[in-house]
C-alpha cells in the first residue's frame, strides 16, 4: 500500500488518539495501588484468601440517613461469633460472617433482643465493616414495612 498524505493523516490521528487515552488511563491508575503479584490472594504471611483483622471490641455512634441523632452502638467480634448491642435502642443482634472480601468483611444480623417484628425498634439486617487504620468503618442496611433504613458509623476498640 502507497504511503499517502491521508494515510500519514490517518496515522498521525491515530497515534494521538492512543496518547490521549494512556494520558487520560494513568491518572486513574495512580489512585489505585498496584496489584501484588499473586493477585491479592495471600496477606504477608501467604495465607490465601486473607480478610482484614477485625476482631475485638468495637464501640462508638451509628448515624440512621434521615435522622439527626446518632445512637450508641457496641460490636463484639470473635473468631467464634459477632454481637451487635444498640443500648440506646436496647436491641442486641446476632451477627453471622457470610463473606470477606481483601478489605471488607460482610455480616447478616438477626435480632435477638428488641426485635422489630416483636414490638421492639431493630429491624434485621446487614452489616458491612472494614477497617479504618485503628478504626472500623460500619455500613449497615435493612428494610422495616418496606422502608429501606441505612446507617453508618466509625467505631474505635474498647
Amino acid at each position: 500500500m502507497p504511503v499517502t498524505t491521508s494515510t500519514k493523516a490517518l496515522c498521525a490521528c491515530a497515534a494521538t488518539l492512543l496518547l490521549a487515552m494512556v494520558a487520560a488511563v494513568a491518572p486513574a491508575t495512580a489512585q489505585f495501588p498496584a496489584a501484588p503479584e499473586d493477585g491479592g490472594t495471600k496477606d504477608k504471611k501467604g495465607a490465601a484468601g486473607a480478610s482484614p483483622t477485625i476482631n475485638g471490641n468495637w464501640a462508638g455512634e451509628l448515624t440512621q440517613v434521615g435522622s439527626q441523632t446518632p445512637y450508641k452502638f457496641e460490636l463484639a467480634i470473635s473468631a467464634k461469633g459477632a454481637e451487635a448491642k444498640y443500648p440506646d435502642l436496647d436491641c442486641i443482634g446476632k451477627l453471622t460472617r457470610v463473606g470477606s472480601s481483601k478489605t471488607y468483611v460482610f455480616f447478616v444480623e438477626v435480632i435477638t433482643k428488641g426485635s422489630a417484628d416483636k414490638g421492639g425498634r431493630c429491624p434485621d439486617g446487614t452489616m458491612t465493616v472494614a477497617r479504618q487504620g485503628d478504626n472500623l468503618a460500619l455500613g449497615w442496611f435493612g428494610s422495616v414495612q418496606g422502608t429501606t433504613v441505612v446507617a453508618y458509623g466509625t467505631l474505635k476498640k474498647k
